[in-house]
């Protein structure tokens, strides 16, 4: 007997709900924030990516986790998940025209953690001044 394959449930998932009710703050951080969101759209900007072009430019994020971000980034309407073919078809994600309104702000928090990176090299190559 043939087994048919079916694509995996949960493809769809909804928007998770603000934790603080009417928080512009915490729906932006529900939506994107955490250690690996904001980079996984910062990657996603410069082309679609299949799940292992990902998992390539990020080595420190485990599949485990990664699948977990995208889900959440996908239920929030920022990534498109595009199934290429029959399955168990590869899938490639892409920003939504949403996902790329965030752009702007990513290369500001880049911009930001560049001179943030200096500002604390500086410090650590400064003397002490010590009495």
């Amino acid at each position: 007997m043939e087994s048919i394959k079916k694509a995996p449930s949960g493809n769809h998932a909804r928007p998770r709900a603000n934790p603080v009710s009417g928080c512009p703050l915490t729906a932006a951080l529900a939506a994107i924030g955490g250690k690996w969101k904001l980079i996984i759209v910062y990657w996603l900007a410069e082309s679609p990516k299949h799940f292992a072009a990902i998992r390539k430019v990020m080595p420190s994020i485990s599949q485990k986790v990664l699948t977990e971000q995208l889900k959440e980034l996908v239920g929030d309407g920022i990534v498109q998940r595009e199934p290429k073919g029959e399955i168990p078809a590869p899938v490639e994600y892409s920003l939504t025209d949403y996902g790329r309104a965030l752009l702007p702000l990513v290369e500001d928090i880049r911009l930001w953690g560049r001179a943030h990176i200096d500002r604390l090299t500086s410090q650590m190559d400064a003397p002490l001044n010590h009495p």
